[in-house]
């Protein structure tokens, strides 16, 4: 009786075309840059001021200096790069609209 059931279920469900495979998700991209931006960068950015700090307390100040210089070039790059995807959806605006 529960098997014959199951079977009108399923033929009247195939009928109507509802067993279809739900489309699939795309990934939540904005998310996960919120997710780093918000949590990981400033532990990152923590622990280099920790060890920026302990290795001035050494007496180490120029290799503090060289340190903080390529950390703030690679934040210079990482906002270039950021910049780009603005630029470069506005272009696109600009061109296709």
């Amino acid at each position: 009786m529960i098997a014959t059931e199951l079977a009108t279920q399923v033929a009247a469900a195939l009928q109507q075309g509802t067993l279809a495979a739900p489309e699939p998700k795309g990934i939540n991209t904005e998310g996960v840059v919120t997710f780093f931006a918000s949590n990981i960068a400033p532990i990152l950015l923590a622990v280099l001021g920790i060890i920026f700090i302990g290795r001035a307390s050494r007496g180490e100040i120029s290799k503090v200096l060289t340190s903080s210089a390529i950390a703030i070039v690679g934040l210079a790059f990482i906002a270039g790069a950021a910049t780009l995807f603005f630029v470069g959806d506005y272009l696109i605006s600009l061109i296709f609209a």
